[in-house]
């Protein structure tokens, strides 16, 4: 568990308004942070196993926030990855989206290419 201090600090800094304590964001560097302090833990009590419980839900839990931010806003999950340096792996579903705009980007210039082509010049 983090302190009041330090809580309220993370919320300062990634708060998205003014009365903003809940966020996105926020639940995200919150729980970074969480998970920070509990591998520095677990670093020295080796086989405490329910603190080690905890950390995988946390760890859970920071995915599932991140994926719903990427699909809800990319600028804003870009930038939190970013800032909280997390490293972050595309999912399947993400790769396959992302591959379907590259070929039809592709099709598209091809297409335009072809048609450049066919026109004659003026």
């Amino acid at each position: 568990m983090l302190d009041k201090k330090a809580k309220e600090k993370i919320i300062k800094k990634f708060k998205v308004h003014d009365t903003d304590t809940g966020s996105t964001p926020v639940q995200i560097a919150i729980l970074t942070e969480e998970i920070k302090k509990l591998t520095e833990h677990l670093k020295d009590h080796k086989k405490d196993f329910s603190s080690r419980r905890g950390l995988l839900k946390k760890v859970a839990e920071r995915r599932q926030l991140l994926h719903y931010l990427y699909r809800e806003d990319k600028d804003a999950h870009d930038k939190i990855v970013k800032s909280l340096k997390l490293r972050v792996i595309q999912t399947a579903a993400e790769k396959k989206s992302i591959d379907l705009l590259e070929e039809e980007a592709a099709e598209a210039i091809k297409a335009e290419s072809e048609e450049a082509d066919i026109l004659p010049n003026a």
